[in-house]
């Protein structure tokens, strides 16, 4: 199958404004990108192009450096990108490796970050999961318990959000599913990372609030790493990959490096149908 992305994301800006992107689709995906991947900045005032750099950081994602000029800018992109149509790979036999034998490039996904205070939920973590069997049965049982235990809703998005705060609040959005369900994960000793992409509503009816951009999570048994999604809690079709990171603050959409408003989001990700 193929898939259409694209988005158009307009800023104000009172002054000309330095900014990050993380925008282009995942490096791994590269050879599933129909032709090539469009991603351009428009002054809102003047029509031209501002220049993009790009480069990887230290996760191997594709960040862009712009500077939006005085009066804001338009971030547009779309790409064509071949998938498979299958679902997120299920394997119950995968195992939980000892940590004294993960890859040494590993370990800060046991680690705590910005938004998963491994420290304040180790004793929560192992008093709900302490029994469960290591490995896919022990990933599973932390992903069905968090889809269960938080309730979903736009209105509880907080940017300062923490784990510890989605359990204790029982609510938030995908990016804070993912960041409980992961944060459990590492406390039981299972390396996990942020996810970041495109996901849209491919197999499935559509749902009251159409998805584009959604947060989720991977994490490494048997030797890979395996795609996991706490909100939903079942196999999807469809993701294509942006970014990964220790959590949310690694992969942030947009960073600006003074005060922007955002004034447009526009997102798509439909499967193509033949005519």
């Amino acid at each position: 199958m193929e898939i259409k992305v694209g988005f158009e994301i307009t800023y104000a800006a009172q002054q000309a404004t330095p900014m990050v992107i993380m925008l282009s689709i995942h490096p791994s995906r590269f050879s599933d990108i129909v032709g090539t991947e469009t991603i351009i900045a428009e002054p809102v005032t003047v029509p031209s192009d501002v220049p993009i750099g790009f480069y990887r950081d230290s996760f191997g994602n594709v960040c862009g450096r712009l500077v939006a000029p005085a009066g804001g800018v338009t971030l547009k992109g779309h790409a064509l990108v071949r998938d498979s149509g299958l679902p997120d790979v299920v394997m119950p036999t995968a195992q939980q490796l000892p940590i004294d034998q993960l890859p040494d490039e590993l370990l800060l996904y046991l680690m705590p970050s910005r938004y998963c205070e491994t420290d304040k939920l180790t004793d929560i973590a192992w008093s709900l999961f302490g029994t469960t069997r290591p490995g896919w049965e022990r990933v599973q049982a932390i992903v069905a318990f968090v889809h269960g235990h938080v309730t979903f809703g736009y209105a509880h998005a907080h940017h300062m959000k923490t784990a510890y705060d989605v359990y204790m609040q029982k609510n938030g959005v995908c990016r804070d599913f993912a960041h409980l369900a992961l944060t459990f994960c590492r406390c039981m000793g299972i390396p996990a990372r942020y996810c970041t992409g495109y996901m849209g509503d491919i197999g499935i009816p559509p749902e009251p609030e159409p998805m584009d951009f959604s947060g989720w999570f991977e994490a490494y048994l048997s030797g890979q790493w395996y795609t996991f999604d706490a909100r939903h809690n079942i196999p999807r079709i469809g993701r294509i990959l942006m970014g990964t990171g220790r959590d949310a603050a690694d992969v942030a959409l947009t960073t600006s490096f003074g005060r922007m408003e955002l004034k447009k989001f526009v997102v798509v990700s439909d499967e193509v149908v033949a005519a």
